[in-house]
């Protein structure tokens, strides 16, 4: 946990994130019931998934803020492999 940077670890402490897409998932298929084939239940996971990552990309605030470590120096990123 020490090695990420210390404005993730916060964040990254907790599974939050990762349980509120399995939620969501769970949910939708529910829904459905039974899939006729193990392609349409993937079709559907899959369709979620990018629903979310379109929603994460557009987002304004970012749950993982990268752009620090853009501006790290190149010693500290060295220092920490």
């Amino acid at each position: 946990m020490t090695a990420l940077p210390r404005e993730h670890r916060r964040r990254m402490y907790t599974t939050n994130m990762m349980e509120r897409v399995m939620a969501e998932i769970k949910r939708r298929t529910k829904v459905v019931g039974i899939f006729p084939n193990d392609a349409s239940r993937d079709r559907l996971v899959g369709a979620q998934l990018l629903e979310r990552h379109e929603i994460w990309q557009c987002e304004h605030a970012r749950y993982l803020n990268m752009e620090h470590l853009a501006r790290e120096e190149p010693a500290e990123a060295e220092e920490r492999s």
